[in-house]
């Protein structure tokens, strides 16, 4: 039993933690793909805001998507 648990211990150790999508820096990035790099950085900096308002109003796992899917939607109607 201690070999498993220890080999158990390693391979979680060993484990890469998961990161989050960087944003993406659009000077980085070919001349031809800028402009695309940019609408995507725009998109991810509306979905970052969303998320925090998600987490400022304490919205449960189960509703999230539903109010970030609400709060793209507005942003999207207020441009």
């Amino acid at each position: 039993m201690k070999p498993f648990i220890f080999i158990a211990a390693v391979a979680l150790l060993a484990a890469a933690p998961a990161r989050s999508q960087a944003l993406v820096d659009p000077s980085k990035v070919a001349p031809e793909y800028r402009e695309a790099a940019e609408r995507r950085r725009a998109e991810q900096l509306r979905q970052r805001e969303c998320a925090m308002k998600a987490d400022l109003a304490k919205v449960l796992p189960r509703d999230r998507t539903t109010y970030l899917n609400h709060c793209l939607e507005t942003m999207a109607a207020k441009q």
